[in-house]
């Protein structure tokens, strides 16, 4: 029997539903090129981070005051702003090469949480070729003077001014800290997101104890972090039919499988491919292509969403029901 792994995701035909998501691996074209020969549907580069763009800002200002406070005839033995390269420019040239490379679909990402150079750059990293853009938000609420309702008109305004930048298919990675996630991925599909990606991963930050200094520690993903997103996309892909990928926990063919039944459109990795390598990619499609033909499925389209919340047998299981039940039955385990 012929299995079809096919899928779609922001409007692309992908030969399979495992996307390289954003992270070291995909920077580099070398890498990039494995990623693809093991079987990646799609790659998400690096993101160009709102710092990054804000620095080069900076840093060309500064550049030409001190050139216009110098003596005139110094200015010709300083680059022209367009000639500039920085960091920016060294992200669009990745997207150019990474086009020229590959024969598979290429994400741009841009990470940050305000206009700044978004817009400018969203349309830039089109130009380049990529074929869609991730728009990550990564924001701490930590202003006390901020209400939960000016930190999603911030999100919905954001995505808003990049939809309306660029053409190609519009992601958006955000994180589970809505009090409302279900109404807040309505609002940012009406503001002009394509597609969701759950869930961000906040670093968070530690304290050394010896340089009583605060210091951010990055943990690889474990497959317990699946349950989140696993719980989100079952519950969302009930009421949209917009794109939504899987990321955060995807180790294994179980944990692809496990995301396409709730209903993600694709599934995405980095921690499981930094610590086992690309061919971690071509592990998991034959684990998910064995057991589809185990389970007499013809396609990937077939089985996904046959499990979301309005498809399940137990609706209730993705809801409080489920809480309740899972915290009863361990208390009723404990035996001192």
């Amino acid at each position: 029997m012929s299995i079809s792994l096919h899928t779609k995701y922001l409007g692309l035909d992908l030969k399979n539903p495992l996307v390289a998501s954003s992270g070291p691996l995909t920077g580099r074209i070398d890498t990039l090129k494995k990623l693809e020969e093991a079987g990646a549907a799609a790659v998400v580069l690096p993101s160009l981070f709102e710092e990054e763009i804000v620095r080069e800002g900076v840093e060309i200002a500064m550049l030409y005051d001190y050139q216009n406070e110098g003596f005139g005839e110094a200015q010709t033995y300083l680059p022209e702003m367009e000639n500039y390269n920085t960091g920016p420019e060294t992200y669009l040239q990745l997207v150019r090469q990474a086009k020229q490379s590959l024969t598979i679909p290429v994400i741009g990402s841009l990470n940050g949480t305000s206009n700044g150079g978004w817009i400018q750059y969203g349309k830039m990293i089109e130009e380049a070729g990529a074929d869609a853009l991730e728009l990550n938000i990564y924001y701490l609420a930590a202003d006390p003077e901020m209400t939960a309702q000016q930190v999603e008109e911030q999100y919905l305004e954001l995505v808003a001014s990049v939809r309306g930048a660029v053409s190609i298919p519009l992601a958006v990675k955000v994180g589970p800290f809505f009090s409302s996630m279900a109404n807040m991925a309505k609002r940012l599909f009406h503001a002009g997101a394509d597609g969701l990606v759950l869930f961000n991963r906040f670093i968070q930050p530690d304290i050394d104890l010896d340089t009583l200094t605060v210091e951010s520690r990055l943990v690889l993903s474990s497959r317990d972090e699946l349950w989140l997103p696993l719980r989100w996309i079952a519950i969302l892909r009930s009421y949209f039919d917009q794109s939504l990928a899987a990321t955060r926990g995807v180790h294994t063919s179980e944990d692809v499988i496990k995301l396409l039944l709730a209903g993600a459109d694709v599934t995405m990795t980095t921690s499981g491919v930094l610590k086992h390598g690309p061919g971690l990619i071509s592990d998991l499609l034959v684990g998910l292509r064995t057991w589809l033909e185990e389970k007499e499925y013809v396609s990937v389209e077939q089985m996904k969403g046959s499990m979301s919340q309005r498809n399940s047998p137990d609706p209730a299981a993705f809801a409080r029901v489920n809480y309740v039940k899972t915290i009863q039955s361990y208390s009723s385990q404990i035996a001192w």
